[in-house]
């Protein structure tokens, strides 16, 4: 397949590679996001430019990283390091905020854009240098409503924020790689790009560090001299200590118990047994009744929902505050 070189794009002046991070889960699309933005900055902005991924299993709700490295044309790109010190960096799940690795390494001009409805902006972020763009986009809400995913909304606002990433060219990219196995995603995705490269908010006085933040490098946990005994599992799995929450991609089933029949299908097919069950009414007509759902255990695969013979079960989208809300514990005694 051939391409038409639109035109050479001029990368800002610092020196150094433009390097952009995609923190994200699996299910949302930042792989396939970062290697849209890479195939429209070599094949259409005359620029250099790498995309690589960094996951664990594959599965929805695994931790994805996703690097792009974009260069002059005249400067080839001979590294595949992971990117430590980006130039920008986009948080596709507000849960990844909670830690320190999401950000790290953001250098002080840098940019940083999370996926977030409006509200209040989490603490964690006051980690940021004071002297970055923080921009928020309710890339969620913009997918649902166009029908799109929110990789296409987070694109458009990252477009949006670095006009240097010609926000037509990527969008041409972005309705090729689609317009093959998935025609009809074409113009949603079209839609939600749009709307996130017009619909993003910049943040004023988030962040509170000086200077760059330090890049992270994994290291591992146990070495020759340091490793325990063969045999010995020191961080044993547990139930009732794990939680599923960030596997959700923006929906979660919702209880409505007048309609229940608590005939226990859900429970048949629920993978991650976070259906809390109680004792009937004494006398009444069912012994076990499905009390609620315990959401820190769910992760939004929906089955229950599916396979609900009342209808008593039906798909949400999971605003802020909603799970906690709603939430029925399995483990009332759990210290969290």
């Amino acid at each position: 397949m051939s391409y038409d070189l639109h035109r050479a794009v001029s990368l800002p002046d610092t020196g150094r590679f433009f390097e952009i991070r995609f923190e994200s889960i699996g299910g949302l699309g930042a792989h396939a996001a970062g290697q849209v933005l890479a195939t429209a900055a070599v094949l259409r902005m005359g620029l250099n430019g790498a995309h690589f991924s960094s996951y664990g299993s594959e599965k929805k709700g695994s931790v994805v990283r996703s690097f792009v490295r974009l260069g002059p044309s005249e400067r080839p790109i001979r590294t595949s390091a992971p990117v430590e010190t980006p130039d920008a960096i986009v948080v596709f799940h507000t849960a990844l905020l909670h830690n320190p690795a999401t950000w790290a390494g953001l250098i002080r001009d840098g940019t940083f854009i999370y996926n977030a409805s409006p509200g209040l902006i989490p603490a964690e972020l006051a980690a940021l240098p004071r002297s970055a763009r923080v921009i928020r986009i309710d890339a969620l809400g913009i997918s649902i409503e166009e029908k799109s995913r929110p990789n296409a909304v987070l694109l458009g606002a990252l477009c949006g924020a670095l006009p240097f990433l010609e926000r037509d060219i990527v969008l041409e990219a972005l309705s090729e790689e689609f317009a093959g196995k998935h025609p009809e995603a074409v113009a949603t995705n079209e839609r939600a790009f749009r709307r996130g490269a017009a619909e993003f908010e910049l943040l004023d006085d988030v962040g509170h560090a000086a200077g760059d933040l330090p890049a992270v490098r994994p290291e591992p946990t146990w070495g020759y001299a340091t490793q325990p005994p063969g045999g010995i599992i020191t961080t044993p799995g547990n139930m009732a200590w794990n939680d599923l929450s960030v596997s959700r991609t923006g929906w979660l089933p919702m209880l409505d118990p007048a309609k229940c029949i608590h005939c226990g299908v859900c429970d048949l097919v629920c993978p991650d047994y976070c259906l809390a069950w109680g004792a009937g009414e004494e006398g009444g007509k069912y012994e076990r009744m499905l009390m609620g759902i315990d959401y820190r255990y769910c992760k939004g695969c929906l089955r229950c929902v599916e396979s609900c013979p009342s209808g008593a079960l039906t798909r949400h989208a999971e605003t802020p505050g909603l799970a906690e809300r709603a939430r029925v514990p399995l483990f009332p005694g759990l210290i969290e």
